[in-house]
């Protein structure tokens, strides 16, 4: 493991932290987030704007970026990852709050980490990889608009869209990860949801956000799923 790599990647993750605080905090289901941005910005400046925001964006972002950089260390893919972890970071938040996956977020995500996957399969000779990432985002895009069609009222189309993103990730590094990582998305939302309704806090009929269920399940199978599938195989 690459300390210097995972300390500069962390330091750099609490500063790409800020901004993801903000768009976190301006994210709204009723308008996009460009105009609501600039008003804010025009209202008391970035700094200001930044300077009273929750700890959690930052600290989430940093510790990820930890993670993703001990993980891959020197890896041509590693742009790739951080942009991806600080699309989830903000996605997350903002499912938890208004129970949406939103597009401004999720698209702008996708697209930068696909060029920067493009280049690093450029950079490495890794044009296998590049398809199997393609193949990866269309299988965990289908899989879930299955369940999507099964039960809209369970699985909103956002969580489609966003399974779409991480099956590309996951697929990168391997297929099979992309079934792990949707497993434990599954698994982590029934773990919860149970423990929520012994605990009374909610009834069998309260919904809860999937999509930071289907993060956290695909960081797992990126940072730690070579552990996982060996000793799910024996």
């Amino acid at each position: 493991m690459n300390g210097p790599l995972v300390v500069g990647c962390a330091a750099l993750g609490l500063a790409v932290g800020g901004f993801v605080s903000v768009v976190i905090d301006t994210a709204s289901p009723d308008e996009p987030l460009g105009p609501r941005l600039r008003r804010r910005l025009d209202a008391g400046g970035a700094a200001a704007m930044v300077s009273y925001r929750s700890p959690v964006g930052p600290l989430a972002t940093a510790a990820v970026f930890g993670a993703l950089a001990a993980r891959f260390g020197a890896d041509a893919a590693l742009p790739a990852f951080l942009v991806l972890a600080a699309g989830l970071v903000a996605i997350s938040v903002i499912d938890l709050r208004h129970f949406l996956v939103p597009n401004h977020v999720l698209y702008p995500t996708l697209f930068a980490m696909a060029a920067l996957l493009v280049v690093a399969a450029a950079v490495d000779g890794r044009g296998g990889d590049l398809g199997r990432a393609a193949l990866g985002g269309a299988l965990g895009f289908a899989g879930m608009f299955l369940v999507h069609l099964a039960s809209p009222a369970s699985l909103g189309f956002g969580d489609v869209r966003l399974s779409g993103l991480l099956g590309a990730a996951l697929g990168w590094l391997s297929l099979s990860r992309v079934l792990l990582g949707l497993f434990l998305g599954f698994l982590g939302a029934a773990l919860v949801g149970v423990v929520l309704i012994a605990a009374g806090r909610r009834s069998g009929k309260d919904s809860l956000p999937f999509g930071p269920f289907l993060v956290t399940g695909a960081l797992v199978a990126i940072v730690a799923g070579g552990p996982l599938l060996d000793w799910y195989s024996g």
